[in-house]
């Protein structure tokens, strides 16, 4: 938990500008109001000044008065409107339509961002991931070089001996159903890159499997195995090591003896599942029933930082992602 109050203690040293579409939305605004109290960060909020304010008054939340609200249907947004008309008529987009389009609140936050007026986006709370990631991907794009985004997601659990002091980094468990060698070895990169650059982990990569070094043969295995390969070969100087059981990655007894000569079994920071639905799955159970603390899905490759919630976010969750976006825009 040190990390994570290290990762707060730094967005509070370089305030950034993060902007919430879900304005109304109950718990968004109750994080938002301690976001500004404790000076976290600088809110801008898309919506409806009059309801927005209604709210914030119903609630008590008399920090609200602090950030900037950006009402699209009373403000002039003729330079969003403009900026999206030229960046998507190539692919169809007519003046009128852009000009109703820009009134979505996920529309509006990611032109915000990319003229310069925002430093980073967090929703979900109320909003699928699609509908999240659908105006990011057409008006923010991803980073140079990168094609795939995935999402991660920082573990804090209660077991100390595992990971780095008990933080444990999980990816992809958003995004990319069912990602090819090609793409889980960039997700590995990307998951490392988070685990350096946002809590100041020395990463070391699990790709995980049903199998532990050749303990189980099938396709299922040959990709992970594959990825692997291909993460090594972009990145290396990358800690990485697979295929690897969960236990192999994180338990140092197993580790020594389902995979023995291996640099990263028993010591595993950073997990990398083969595919959606078994890291969807496993961060949920590892959260619900072991007293884990998830922050996340932290956006992975987008060229701003842009993040999703998950629906079932609690105010908390909602305070630690803004923390979390805020670093990443720094």
């Amino acid at each position: 938990m040190d990390l994570l109050n290290q990762i707060i203690e730094r967005a509070k040293s370089n305030p950034q500008r993060i902007v919430l579409p879900e304005s109304t939305e109950l718990r968004t605004l109750h994080a938002a109001n301690r976001v500004l109290k404790d000076k976290i960060a600088k809110i801008i909020l898309i919506g409806s000044r009059h309801d927005i304010l209604a709210i914030a008054s119903a609630e008590q939340l008399d920090h609200i008065f602090k950030a900037e609200i950006i009402d699209p249907d009373t403000d002039d947004i003729q330079h969003y409107i403009d900026l999206l008309y030229e960046l998507r008529k190539d692919k169809g987009l007519t003046l009128e339509a852009a000009k109703e389009l820009a009134k979505n609140p996920l529309y509006l936050a990611t032109l915000m961002i990319k003229n310069g007026d925002a430093d980073g986006e967090l929703a979900g709370a109320s909003y699928t991931t699609g509908d999240v990631l659908r105006p990011a991907f057409q008006i923010v794009k991803t980073k140079p070089g990168i094609a795939v985004v995935s999402g991660a997601f920082l573990m804090f659990t209660p077991n100390l001996q595992l990971g780095a002091d008990g933080l444990l980094v999980f990816a992809d468990c958003a995004v990319n159903p069912n990602p090819t060698a090609e793409e889980l070895a960039a997700i590995a990169l990307s998951s490392a890159d988070t685990a350096r650059a946002l809590v100041g982990v020395d990463p070391k990569v699990a790709m995980l499997s049903f199998s532990t070094k050749g303990s189980a043969k099938h396709e299922l295995v040959d990709k992970v195995v594959s990825a692997t390969a291909i993460a090594k070969g972009m990145n290396p100087i990358l800690k990485i090591d697979g295929e690897l059981q969960a236990d192999a990655a994180l338990i140092s007894s197993v580790g020594q003896s389902k995979a023995p000569g291996s640099t990263i079994a028993g010591q595993a920071n950073v997990l990398v599942f083969p595919d959606l639905q078994s890291g969807n799955i496993a961060y949920k159970l590892v959260e619900r029933i072991s007293g884990t603390l998830a922050i996340g899905p932290i956006l992975q490759g987008m060229a701003a930082p842009i993040n999703d919630l998950s629906r079932g976010c609690s105010v908390e969750d909602i305070v630690n992602m803004i923390a979390i976006t805020a670093n990443q825009a720094m």
